[in-house]
């Protein structure tokens, strides 16, 4: 039986754990995580009687390493590039949620939706010193549909992973080398920060909704701002024939229904209708419980910051009068 040390932080790491002990011998699982906590891979590590290592900085990795000698390390999710001094002391094994070599790099399936690609992949390939470069030992391609979320598409190539991830590790180490990437195809993505969500009302309405599918639960979600305060979008979806409007104000509200819970919200080419929304701090709800009004804009603009220096500067002259 073949020997695995398992790296994984992500939400990925609780389907590659489930393929491994069914056909490998899991040395231990390298995660971020309070060995109490309800983590699922936790749970199941622990009933496969497979310890938790929760540091998961390359000098503990190597520690592993020297001390298991695995004949595989497999990787499903981690935000550390492995050096080669590293890297060559056993097997290496990624699992990378992309069709590559497009793709490589961060944040690949919450791309892939904000693109509008047609279909995502995942790829289990051979690690090399190069960012994700390495031999292709299985890839298989699924449609993103247009309903389809970030949350969507991960259970999907979550259950290929589980399907297939512990037979392409025994076929590597018995001596598949996989096929080479052609690095002329390559395309890169950077990570993603949660304040590189905000909407931009101004592009198309299929942007901004596949904005919002991309970044939803298990992400920080996008967002957009309602009187000065920052407001998650959760669910919305595109509005078909929508009125034409040639006096348009990006951002604005021009329909709302208390009953139904919606607002329609003009977009830079047609309207999208918000459903579900959360104010920082609050629970998620129907937007129109949220949104009042038909007068309202969405997002910040230069008069709300102009306001609000105006409201600051103002408390700051009262308390220096006060401390007078």
């Amino acid at each position: 039986m073949v020997n695995v040390l398992l790296i994984g932080i992500g939400t990925t790491t609780l389907s590659a754990l489930k393929s491994l002990v069914s056909k490998c011998s899991v040395q231990g699982v390298v995660r971020n995580v309070d060995i109490e906590s309800d983590d699922p891979v936790v749970s199941l590590a622990q009933q496969a009687d497979i310890p938790i290592f929760p540091d998961t900085s390359q000098q503990q990795i190597k520690s592993l390493l020297l001390k298991f000698q695995p004949d595989c390390v497999v990787v499903s999710s981690y935000n550390q590039i492995l050096p080669p001094n590293l890297i060559e002391l056993s097997t290496f094994i990624n699992v990378h949620y992309s069709p590559l070599p497009h793709y490589r790099g961060r944040a690949n399936v919450n791309w892939a939706i904000i693109n509008d690609e047609t279909s995502a992949a995942i790829t289990f390939h051979k690690i090399s010193p190069g960012l994700d470069e390495g031999n292709i030992l299985f890839q298989q391609l699924i449609t993103i549909g247009l309903d389809d979320t970030v949350g969507t598409i991960y259970e999907k190539l979550n259950e290929i992973q589980e399907q297939h991830l512990a037979d392409k590790v025994v076929k590597a180490f018995h001596g598949y080398e996989g096929l080479p990437q052609n690095h002329a195809e390559a395309s890169y993505c950077c990570t993603r920060l949660p304040e590189d969500g905000e909407i931009n009302w101004s592009i198309s309405t299929r942007s901004i909704d596949c904005f919002i599918r991309a970044l939803v639960s298990p992400f920080p979600g996008s967002y957009t701002y309602f009187q000065g305060k920052k407001l998650l979008v959760w669910r919305a979806k595109p509005i078909d024939n929508p009125p034409t409007y040639v006096g348009r104000i990006p951002g604005r509200v021009i329909g709302r229904s208390k009953t139904e819970g919606f607002v329609d919200v003009l977009t830079g080419d047609g309207v999208l209708r918000i459903l579900e929304v959360q104010l920082e701090g609050e629970e998620k709800t129907a937007a129109a419980n949220i949104i009042k009004s038909v007068k309202s804009t969405l997002g910040l603009r230069v008069s709300d910051l102009l306001n609000r220096i105006q409201i600051l500067e103002t408390q700051i002259i009262k308390l220096q009068n006060n401390e007078k």
